[in-house]
């Protein structure tokens, strides 16, 4: 594999660290360095290609890696699992070598060849790239697995039941108070969460206290009030499990169910990738098997779409003037259309507040488009001046700092696919 784009890096590198300011410099290095790694990733990819590394007594690569580059158990893995990833996708070797993404993006890349397939992972290469472009790898790696999610949904029905068989919870009491062990499924441990969030939020900048005592008290503040007066509400809505799904796919899963009901030694086929999974707020995507479980035993509420995914507004969600809370429709709505998650970027707090974008003080109508769910923390920051949010649910809201700085993370180079 050519070095060129790595030479090219490194020699930015050195016209940088000569003439560049402080955070040039600092970008340019970071840049060789990943262009580095993923020649490091090729070159042990050609090594292995000839068994070269027999030439030294290493029977594995892995082995090569340790004795040789002096890296440990964890860091051999990774450089071996890598180079595999830059010998067989052109598109992530050239962003790689020239050090606009890193290593860890090519973990991602290295986990989608492994679950999804080499030729899946080909076919959405250059989506995924420009992925990779413009998020950090964590992101990346949340859309390899969504891809995952779509075409084999069989898989997070089996751990769906893989966690009902080790299911258990045990409150043991101790001289100095109780200890609560245990591991719980998939839908108990989701209730779990949504009713701890609910009840573990900060009363504002005024409460000090950590997040483990939050949860405690609030769960202590919980059972006080089922023992006096049931399970407490928020404005007409109280605390519940919620799923997300469109219509195409709760017919997918049902036939799909079916099907495996009727040949239960047949490999299904995978889901169609145009649809997006079913998901469970606070846990994730969940299987077709489990999405017919939940409609058996759930209510529920039909919001209406548009195609693309756009959220259509219908008047009789919108109250003008005439309410200054949100009404009950409305939260529904605005909680679905957020997947229930606050709609502030990178945070993923699950307990919401409605907020009105163009403040009600200030005139604000209290229509759909206008309104937004946001934790109570972000919440609490919109209100210090420390947040700002504008647009609206049709057009996409913006957030920024009080500097004015966007709230989403871009790399600093983009990259161009070579004629």
């Amino acid at each position: 594999m050519s070095p060129d784009l790595t030479i090219d890096a490194m020699s930015n590198a050195a016209r940088v660290l000569g003439s560049g300011d402080t955070r040039e410099k600092l970008h340019a290095l970071q840049t060789v360095s990943d262009a580095v790694d993923a020649m490091k990733a090729a070159l042990l990819a050609e090594l292995g290609s000839s068994n070269g590394h027999e030439a030294d007594g290493a029977s594995t690569l892995n082995q090569w890696v340790r004795n040789q580059l002096r890296m440990n158990t964890t860091q051999a893995s990774v450089l071996v699992r890598n180079s595999l990833a830059i010998r067989d996708l052109d598109l992530v070797a050239e962003a790689a070598l020239s050090g606009q993404i890193n290593a860890a993006h090519v973990q991602a890349f290295v986990y989608g060849i492994r679950h999804v397939g080499l030729d899946v992972v080909r076919a959405h290469e250059q989506a995924l790239v420009a992925v990779a472009l413009e998020r950090d790898p964590g992101d990346l790696f949340t859309v390899v697995k969504h891809l995952k999610d779509t075409l084999h949904p069989e898989d997070l029905d089996d751990k769906w039941e893989k966690g009902m068989e080790k299911e258990d919870l045990a409150v043991d009491a101790l001289p100095d108070g109780w200890h609560v062990t245990g591991f719980l499924n998939t839908l108990t441990g989701a209730k779990l969460k949504q009713v701890l969030d609910s009840v573990s939020a900060p009363h504002g900048k005024e409460d000090l206290r950590s997040g483990a005592e939050r949860r405690v008290q609030g769960l202590d503040d919980l059972l006080s009030s089922i023992l006096a007066n049931g399970m407490p509400d928020d404005k007409g809505v109280k605390p519940h499990m919620s799923v997300y799904v469109g219509a195409d796919t709760i017919a997918a899963a049902a036939q799909r169910v079916q099907e495996e009901s009727e040949h239960p030694h047949r490999t299904p086929d995978p889901m169609p990738s145009d649809l997006e999974p079913a998901t469970l707020t606070g846990h994730g995507h969940i299987g077709p098997h489990l999405l017919m479980y939940l409609l058996c035993i759930s209510d529920v509420t039909a919001f209406l779409m548009k195609t693309g995914g756009q959220w259509r507004q219908d008047q009789i969600l919108n109250v003008g003037r005439t309410h200054r809370l949100a009404t009950h429709k409305q939260r529904q709505a605005v909680l679905a259309r957020q997947r229930g998650i606050c709609a502030t970027p990178g945070c993923h707090h699950t307990h919401l507040e409605i907020h009105h974008v163009i403040w009600y003080s200030r005139g604000g109508r209290t229509d759909l488009d206008l309104l937004i769910g946001l934790c109570t923390r972000c919440h609490h920051l919109l209100h210090r001046g420390k947040l700002h949010i504008t647009g609206n649910a049709v057009t996409g809201f913006t957030f920024t700092t009080t500097t004015g700085q966007p709230l989403r993370r871009r790399r600093r180079t983009h990259y161009h696919q070579a004629a």
